[in-house]
Formats: structure tokens, sequence, C-alpha cells
């Protein structure tokens, strides 16, 4: 990820100095892009769209890997992941005679099937056709503890924005003039069966600079939405105002939560008719596990006479915590290469994901008396391992263990007995017979030691010919971890390629400093990091620059959109996919005034300053020689405006840059909406890689 060679390092640094500089403020020719569903911007998209097809799908490449991805994305034998509801486990699940899905359930008894009985709760392909809309599913937010009701979100075609509307479980039925919500960015939470607090667009003024809700309400049912009761607002350089409730284990809590940015929020308690602001720092995470409050530190909290380290885990009781009484237990305290990934909770237990070295980790923590009492759970030494509660009635967990060459497994397990039953395990979708995983680490300009793990073959010749796809995110302290992912083992590894993850700064693997160390002004450490792993490839002699190239998306888009233009010499090809690239306007697209925490606010000169030297688009160079590169982006993406992707793309046409670009229709900021489009977008990447890197 960040890997400077000794003999290299004068080189880039003076390469780096000549791209990075700050640009010269010109107006902006390709801003008519910006207009998503304008015919002059749409028929320049069908235009790009119509090359790219022509090109890459005359590939030899192409048909094959369409073909592989498609039967793999609409296979039966994937897992079907469950959640528990009353007495069934509900699955959302797409194939090939279900394009938009069904939601179905079953019992335990059956899962345990190899091929399970299903019952079809709702039909989302039936319900497109009979409403004439391209619903694709968005997820259910149940009432509890009965289990009878849910709001459904359904988004047209793809985008964050949804459509809320009430269904009756045991009818499986849409509840007339039950709670309806039209399409907006909605948070929604049960209340009780005859109230649901609601943040939405309510008309003008009530939206955030983001575009996200300003204003909480609590709507009763059988009243007009605009007879809801206002119960919180905030301003609108906030970021969105939520509310949750949770019925968990026989308490009942309300929250709201003021997100100021989007690292820092205010959580209030509803306290009778009233919200009460609880006394925690503005970058806390908190939950509720029974009679205690759990706290998530990202920064130092000097309270009560002693400092609680960034990335630790508190727990107090409720009623003392309000009461004024700020000692914690320490459930979870940071070392320099562990983090706290995840707690679940089950009856009597909280169960932490944990990192050590980017590898899994499960601790078990039990309360004792006064005390918690703190044990492993174990887990494979290599891999990945994620833990879901089944209930808040037991302590049944879930238990999936992925890595890059082990299919996916899913255990059913229950803790004070040490055996653990298999479920679900994929089948070898792709052929890892002669594969080896291996973990190395580069070393950034600062000295900053960062791992990376390589998938290829055992043995490999390091002779710098191998064609190798490095990935990496760096942002968000979203960490980057082994999984078995049948799409880039089919398209790639089989085909002889490498495949390198890279854990950059920006991420969460080593908790929130690894994260702190590339916000704003620190933003070019990622870079960094992610070029030393480029560099250090080859140097290992992997791979060559013909034959390295790099893939990301959204944040990761942008990753390597920097690579293109502040690397041009490194990398051999690029595929940028959802990407943000202009850093001037982001905060004024769509969501983007949401990620200034992570990035900074352009608007602020001396914060434009720092952003300006990485902004992609703000760096293309005339007569700079780039790698080819494939842009792909989505019309229906409301997060990361497509307007990105677009402008990158005509400003090098303009220089004629060598460059592909395909944007879906539809899909939202993952790209696709159903397996035929992620099948058709993916094999569009990996046959674009094969061609530039072979």
């Amino acid at each position: 990820m960040r890997l400077y060679p000794a003999a290299s390092l004068c080189l880039s640094l003076v390469f780096s100095a000549m791209t990075i500089a700050q640009p010269a403020e010109t107006a902006d020719p390709f801003v008519w892009l910006e207009d998503v569903h304008s015919e002059r911007a749409l028929t320049w998209v069908r235009a790009q769209n119509t090359l790219t097809e022509h090109e890459l799908g005359a590939s030899p490449d192409f048909k094959p890997i369409y073909d592989r991805l498609l039967a793999i994305f609409d296979s039966k034998a994937r897992i079907p992941a469950v959640t528990k509801q009353g007495d069934f486990y509900y699955n959302f699940w797409r194939d090939a005679q279900h394009v938009r899905g069904l939601w179905r359930r079953t019992t335990l008894s059956e899962y345990r099937k190899e091929s399970p009985a299903w019952e079809t709760v709702l039909d989302l392909d039936a319900l497109a056709a009979a409403e004439k809309e391209n619903w694709v599913w968005k997820g259910s937010i149940w009432l509890r503890p009965d289990n009878a009701r849910c709001l459904l979100n359904l988004s047209r075609g793809g985008g964050d924005a949804v459509v809320v509307r009430e269904f009756d479980v045991p009818s499986k039925s849409f509840v007339a003039d039950g709670f309806y919500l039209p399409e907006g960015k909605t948070n929604v939470a049960w209340r009780s069966r005859e109230s649901v607090y609601v943040g939405t667009d309510f008309g003008p003024g009530s939206k955030t600079d983001s575009g996200y809700a300003r204003i909480v309400k609590e709507w009763r049912r059988g009243t007009p939405l605009a007879a809801a009761r206002t119960v919180f607002e905030g301003a609108t350089t906030d970021v969105s105002m939520s509310a949750r409730v949770s019925d968990r284990f026989g308490f009942h809590r309300e929250f709201i939560r003021r997100a100021i940015t989007f690292y820092s929020s205010e959580t209030h308690l509803r306290v009778g008719e009233k919200f009460v602001k609880l006394d925690l720092p503005v970058d806390a995470l908190v939950d509720t596990f029974k009679e205690f409050i759990t706290i998530i530190l990202r920064s130092p909290w000097a309270v009560g006479g002693r400092t609680y380290a960034a990335g630790a885990l508190l727990a107090a009781p409720w009623d003392t915590f309000l009461a004024g009484d700020r000692n914690f237990d320490v459930l979870f305290a940071p070392a320099p290469r562990t983090s706290l990934v995840g707690v679940t909770t089950t009856r009597e237990h909280l169960i932490l994901t944990e990192l050590d070295n980017v590898r899994s980790r499960l601790s078990l923590l039990t309360r004792a008396g006064s005390t918690w009492q703190r044990t492993p759970l174990p887990v494979p030494e290599f891999g990945t391992v994620s833990v879901s509660s089944i209930d808040e009635d037991s302590d049944d967990y879930f238990l999936n263990v992925t890595g890059f060459l082990t299919p996916s497994s899913l255990y059913l397990g229950t803790i004070g007995q040490e055996k653990r039953e298999l479920l679900k395990q994929l089948p070898a979708f792709f052929n890892s017979d002669g594969l080896a995983v291996s973990q190395h680490e580069a070393v950034s300009p600062d000295g900053t030691r960062v791992p990376y793990f390589q998938v290829s073959r055992a043995g490999l010749k390091l002779d710098g010919s191998h064609p190798t796809l490095l990935y990496g995110y760096g942002g968000f302290e979203i960490s980057m971890t082994p999984a078995y992912s049948a799409g880039s083992g089919a398209a790639w590894l089989e085909r002889g390629g490498v495949y390198v993850l890279a854990n950059i700064r920006g991420g969460g693997e080593f908790g929130p400093l690894w994260h702190q160390a590339a916000l704003k002004e620190n933003r070019q450490r990622a870079y960094d990091d992610f070029i030393a792993i480029g560099e250090d490839l080859i140097k290992r002699r992997v791979t060559s620059t013909p034959h390295l190239g790099v893939m990301g998306g959204s944040n990761g888009g942008l990753l390597v959109g920097v690579m293109l233009t502040q690397r041009p010499d490194l990398f051999g090809a690029v595929v940028c996919q959802v990407p943000l690239l202009d850093m001037q306007r982001y905060s004024q697209l769509l969501a983007g005034a949401s990620w200034m925490g992570e990035y900074g606010n352009p608007a602020v000169p001396a914060e434009w300053s720092f952003i300006s030297r990485y902004s992609p688009y703000h760096n293309v160079r005339p007569g700079v020689i780039y790698p080819r590169v494939l842009f792909t982006t989505s019309t229906r993406d409301d997060r990361v405006h497509p307007g990105h992707a677009r402008k990158m793309a005509a400003k090098l046409e303009a220089q004629k840059a060598n460059f592909l670009y395909y944007e879906n229709i539809e899909g939202g900021h993952g790209g696709a909406a159903n397996n035929q489009q992620s099948a058709y977008m993916n094999a569009l990447a990996y046959t674009f890689l094969l061609k530039q890197l072979r």
C-alpha cells in the first residue's frame, strides 16, 4: 500500500510534486454533465456506452466471463442469509427466475436441509409488474416484540431514496391505509403499533445541506403526515437527524441521533416527554445492552479521573450513568495492531469481533456479579469471521467463516457449547488448486508499516510478468479483510491473475487512529500507502507497471482516480467505479456535504488548499500519458453523483486520453440493481483488465 523502494523514492517524490500542485481556478466546461437526466448529458452517456460495449463486448473474454459470473450470482448453491423474526427465518433472494427478488421465510428445521422449503412472503417481480414500477428491495423494519407488522423500504431503480409502506406479515399483504411515505431519503422507526418516528422531506427547509432529514416527527396512525408532531430539529448544516427505538431484553428505550458531521453526533434519550442529550464525546458510538449503556470511543476521553483510549469499549449501568457517575468498565482496550470491529449481543452475553493484524478474533464477555468476565471464542487461525445473534431470547448465534480461498461456511453455535453445527457451505465456485495467500508489508514515506494480502500461485516466479490487480478503499474507517469472492476468483485468479488487497490508512484495520491518520489535511497518507504497495509489488518482482492494475469504488474510486493523476507512470490500467473525482464540487452534489468530516470543506480556502492537491478532476494535465482507465457509474446513484465520472471522462476525452466509460441507467450506488446488471458490470471490468494487463 505504501512502499517506496529506495531506488525510486526520489523520482516518485519529484513526480508527485509536479502532478499535485494546486491548480489554477477556471470555469468548469463540463458542468452540464451534472444535469443527470438532461437529454444532452444522456446522449453523451449513450455514445460512450456504445463505444465501451462495442470494444469490450467484442472481446473473446467478455461472454465467458459474463456467463460465468451470472451463473455464480444466480446459483441456488449460494448461502441464503437469514434473520429470525418470531418463529421464522427470513431471507431475500434473487436468481434467474426472480430477477427483482423474493422475500421468503422458513423454519430452522427446514433451513438445516440442503434444499429448504421456502414460503414466499412478497414476490418483488410480481409487485413490480402489477404496479409498473422497477422496485428494488431495500430492507424491512420490524415492529417488536410481536413481529406482526413491518415497514418495507422499496427503491425505484436502486437509489438510496425509498418509498416506505406498511406490511402485515400474517396476511402477507400491504396494510390498507397503513403508514406510507413517498419517495425520499427517509428514516423511520416504530415507537409503538400506533405511532412511528419519521425523518423525511417534509417540504421546504426540512432537509439538511446533505439532503437528509433535518426534522424528526412522531406520526400517529390514522392522521395525516402533515399533522405529525415535531420532536426534534437540527441545523441545515448538520448531516441528518434520525430516531431509533430499542425493544430488547425487556427494556424500551428511544433515541434521537443528531449527526453534526459524518463522525460527530449527539445522542438524545427520551425521558418522559423530553429528549435528554447524553453527556458523551461527540464522536462516541452509543448502544444499549439490557441495563447497560455501551460506548465505543473514537478519540481518547478524560473523565472521572481516568483517560480512556480511542478504540476502547466501555460499559456502565444506565441508572448510574444518567445520575452522573462516569466510572466505566473497560470491555475492550486497543493495542497498536488490534482493533474492535463490532459487538454482538445475545440473551446474556456480548460477543466482540476483533482484528489482530487484520486477522479475526472473537471474545465473549459475561456479566458475573459486579464484574465482566472475558473468554476467547475459538475461530480459525486464518480468514475472516463474522458473528450475529439469532434473537434476544437465546444465546444462539450464527458464525460465518470466509477467506480468499475458503468458500464461506455458516455455523450455528450456542454459547457454552463447544461444538458448532455446520448449516451451510458454499461450493467452490472457482478452482483454487495451487493458489496461496500471503501477507506482506510495505513502508510508506513517513515510515509507517502498511500490511497487504496477496493471492497468487504458490511458488510464483518473481519475474515481474504477472497481471496483478491491486484493490483498495482507505476511508470511513472501513476495514478490508479476507473474504471469498467467487467473481474475482472465476474472472481473475483462475485466469492467472494476482489479487492484492490493501490495508491502507483511512480504513479501520487498526482502529480509529488508523482512520484518523488519513483524514482531511492528512489524506495524502492513504494515497502514499497505496502507491507504496504498488511499488513494493514491483520491487518484489511480482509484477511490473505494464501488468499492474488498480480497482476501487466510491471512496475507492477517488483512491484510484488519485493514482491515475499522481502516478500515471506506476500503473498499467485503472478501473474507477462509482467514484468521487471532482473534490471542489463534491460537497454540493447529492450526499456529498455529509462527507466533509472525511475530506474537508472545499469552500474554505485553507481546506481547498490541501484538497486541491489530490482532487483528480483538477489534476488532469495536458501532455501527460495516462494509463488506460475504465469509468463505471450509475444514472440512478443518488449518493455519489454520476457527474464525477462523467466530467472526468469528458476532460480526458478533451485531452485525447485513452479511456472507456460505461454508465448503468439503474443500480444506485452499488452500480447494479439485479444479478444480470452486476454480472455485466463486473464482466466489463475484468475484460478490460485482462485486455490491458496481460
